[in-house]
């Protein structure tokens, strides 16, 4: 059984943190990469970061570099975000995704998804 949940989701003041985790499990674990994209309201998909399988190295989108950092847990079927600095425009639904093809980036938002989860919120005001 396919299973991809999120947690860790909240609201944090501007410069804050949080971790975000993702259980991930009930399907081959031969998918391209698995990460996190996110997607605030009206807005496209965005994808924020993930491991590639082929070579376990983490790429993330330019906004996020030096504030966030993927991780993975594979004998806990875990992926996990950890994202520090947090700001005004880092607000929208982080969904926890495998990719099976790269888009014009290794896990860009036009990707080809596998399987993903539901999404937690994270809200950032002061």
């Amino acid at each position: 059984q396919v299973q991809v949940v999120e947690a860790g989701g909240g609201l944090v003041q501007p410069g804050g943190s949080l971790r975000l985790s993702c259980l991930a499990s009930g399907f081959p674990l031969d998918f391209y990469a698995i990460g996190w994209f996110r997607q605030a309201p009206g807005k496209e998909r965005e994808g924020v970061s993930c491991i590639r399988t082929s070579d376990g190295s983490a790429h993330y989108v330019d906004s996020v570099k030096g504030r966030f950092t993927i991780s993975r847990d594979n004998a806990k079927n875990t992926v996990y975000l950890q994202m520090n600095s947090l700001k005004p425009e880092d607000p929208a639904v982080y969904h926890c995704a495998t990719w099976e093809a790269a888009g014009k980036h290794v896990c860009s938002g036009d990707g080809t998804l596998g399987y993903w989860g539901q999404g937690t919120q994270v809200s950032v005001s002061s």
